[in-house]
């Protein structure tokens, strides 16, 4: 996947914003100010940092060997997946509404997410 793909999908999410984040060297994608997923590059390699459950954290990790804990972030909830790895396009895509719905639920709980 290119990065600009996962870009225009990120920024294709109702009320989405982007942020450089100049220290990390990375781009931050945030809905209703809440941060679901952050562009950058790890070790030379284009990658995507997104939210998700502890246990579907540790499933990723387990499965797929371009998959590590969340550079910059809390590790037991964030996941940095590399875009020129084995992970299939439409599993990146997945994750990215998955790490939408669990940041909004976290910062926002009890409100229908929708969109």
């Amino acid at each position: 996947m290119k990065t600009s793909d996962l870009l225009s999908y990120c920024m294709s999410k109702p009320g989405a914003e982007q942020y450089v984040h100049s220290d990390w060297k990375a781009t931050q994608i945030k809905v209703d100010d809440v941060l679901f997923a952050m562009v950058h590059e790890v070790k030379g390699r284009p990658a995507v940092s997104l939210k998700t459950t502890p246990t579907l954290a540790d499933l990723l990790r387990e499965q797929h060997r371009d998959v590590s804990p969340g550079e910059h972030l809390n590790k037991s909830h964030w996941s940095t997946l590399y875009l020129d790895g084995t992970l299939k396009d439409s599993q990146i895509y997945y994750l990215v509404d998955a790490s939408l719905q669990q940041a909004l639920d976290t910062h926002h709980p009890g409100v229908n997410h929708d969109r």
